[in-house]
């Protein structure tokens, strides 16, 4: 079964210096219908305006996912991580038992577009943890392991079971993902255009599927795809 979240249907935020569509209820947007999925709780799409960002903030008992897709992001935070991430890049941190940090722009001139999701952890009260990991030069036409529970693969280990795999994909391009039984799946269309077992999803598009063998995506653009393998 596939359930298709298209982008026009996110919520939607503007705050002058920031953009965010929300894939699932958060902040001031609540949809009852779209609280998160399996372990999968958010997927904001954010356009951060140059020079801005947001401040020091708390985070506890999350496992927090960003992807920058364009531009780049300054990230301090109380564990004493200091570091500007770029297009390409992929940071995680499990908030565990608290974390403060804070996220900037730090381009006079481009905007930065990211990704940043939550996934809810196994279990509360985790020692929290930094990593990172660049997926700039990633091969196209094929899925690349982003995380892990096991860490698997050279994938960044967190605290769920829960794979993200990330396809950079070139017109035409085709990949497929075995989907166990009992498992179920989350696919985002970050950018570009692609079909996933025969329905057309566009950027900002998303689909929840359950009780399926294979995911097939097919490339009708260049685009990038995140897949979440949850339990």
């Amino acid at each position: 079964m596939i359930t298709i979240r298209r982008s026009d249907e996110r919520g939607h935020a503007h705050h002058g210096w920031l953009e965010s569509h929300h894939t699932f209820s958060f902040a001031d947007y609540h949809d009852p219908r779209w609280m998160g999925f399996r372990s999968l709780r958010v997927i904001n799409d954010d356009f951060v305006s140059p020079g801005m960002g947001f401040g020091t903030h708390p985070h506890r008992d999350m496992e927090i996912i960003t992807y920058i897709l364009s531009g780049s992001l300054e990230h301090k935070d109380s564990m004493g991580n200091g570091r500007v991430i770029r297009t390409g890049d992929i940071q995680y941190m499990a908030a565990g038992t608290g974390v403060q940090h804070s996220e900037f722009n730090p381009s006079r001139e481009e905007s930065v577009h990211l990704l940043q999701i939550w996934i809810q952890p196994d279990r509360k009260g985790v020692t929290p943890r930094y990593a990172e990991k660049s997926f700039q030069d990633a091969a196209t036409g094929t899925l690349h392991l982003v995380a892990s529970k096991s860490g698997r693969e050279g994938s960044i280990e967190i605290h769920q079971d829960a794979d993200l795999w990330l396809a950079k994909l070139r017109t035409g391009d085709r990949v497929s993902h075995p989907l166990a039984a009992g498992r179920n799946a989350w696919v985002h269309v970050a950018e570009g255009e692609v079909s996933l077992n025969g329905k057309s999803l566009g950027a900002g598009d998303a689909a929840a599927i359950s009780e399926a063998a294979t995911l097939d995506l097919v490339a009708s653009q260049p685009a990038q795809v995140l897949l979440f393998d949850l339990s």
